[in-house]
């Protein structure tokens, strides 16, 4: 399916801001199931210094500094891409999930990289409660592909969608506790379930396209990023990607822009500012609309 993404950062402030100094992870990467025909990035007030990277895990990025004082910053992204339902070995899902684990069997080809995806990180800590609640779906020679599928549909029973539920700051254990949160946290409790099993999982930022009510028209700004999550396959070297938030592996509906070990490393913008502001305000508005007719 092909699709047209736009997203759309606002920043308000009380005061002069200075200067701004950010890096946003916007734009859809190029990928073998995703075909990027367009993308852009558009910063006001226009930057003294911008420059389009790519990071240690290939996602593109825009770094920018801001020096013109102002009171309100936008960082407006455009894409146009198709997007296939990815495609896995059979036998790479059949594999049983111990025989997987790259920090166990270290001679598997790459698992020196899939490690780093085994190991802690910041917003996705080792809680004992997240291997504990994992160990259910992780049974003595499951396949992995069913294992994970089935660890996906459990935490979509068992938890509630509650954006009220938690804060940027909440752990994974504060997700247990209250057995509620949004995408980010589920994936977050998704990473450290398979991380504390030996498996290598990354956290994956985007967008989902989604319908309308029947009857309803789409309405610009109704979408939101999104974020779920892909474990390491080694006999293929393909990466699961599941959504536990929606119950289901990703398919030709999610649109990829970064992935990295938590949402620290792929937030859609994030930055430093300098400014005696008391107060800000931050909207964000997504569209991912298909284009219909378009050649895929």
């Amino acid at each position: 399916m092909r699709y047209r993404v736009i997203h759309r950062t606002s920043y308000e402030y009380d005061a002069d801001v200075s200067d701004s100094f950010g890096i946003a992870h916007v734009v859809p990467r190029e990928l073998p199931w995703q075909q990027v025909h367009s993308r852009g990035v558009e910063i006001e007030p226009v930057p003294a210094d911008t420059t389009d990277d790519v990071d240690g895990y290939g996602n593109l990025s825009t770094y920018y500094h801001v020096t013109e004082a102002h009171r309100r910053l936008r960082v407006n992204a455009e894409s146009e891409v198709t997007v296939l339902a990815p495609a896995y070995d059979p036998a790479a899902l059949a594999q049983p999930w111990e025989a997987a684990r790259p920090m166990v069997h270290r001679d598997l080809p790459d698992a020196w990289a899939a490690a780093e995806f085994v190991v802690e990180s910041p917003k996705a800590q080792h809680a004992a409660a997240a291997r504990e609640y994992a160990a259910a779906s992780f049974l003595p020679g499951r396949a992995i592909g069913d294992a994970v599928v089935d660890l996906t549909h459990r935490i979509f029973r068992d938890f509630r969608y509650d954006g009220k539920a938690t804060t940027v700051t909440s752990t994974v254990g504060d997700v247990l506790a209250a057995r509620a949160g949004v995408c980010q946290d589920f994936a977050h409790l998704a990473l450290a379930c398979l991380r504390t099993h030996g498996l290598a999982a990354r956290y994956v930022s985007g967008y989902l396209a989604t319908q309308p009510p029947p009857g309803k028209e789409r309405v610009f700004g109704a979408d939101a990023s999104h974020a779920w999550l892909a474990v390491w396959l080694p006999l293929s070297g393909e990466w699961l990607a599941v959504d536990p938030t929606n119950d289901q592996v990703v398919g030709d509906r999610h649109v990829t822009t970064a992935w990295g070990r938590d949402y620290g490393d792929v937030a859609p913008v994030k930055g430093v500012i300098f400014t005696e502001a008391k107060r800000s305000t931050l909207r964000v508005a997504v569209d991912v609309a298909p284009l219909e007719g378009a050649a895929v």
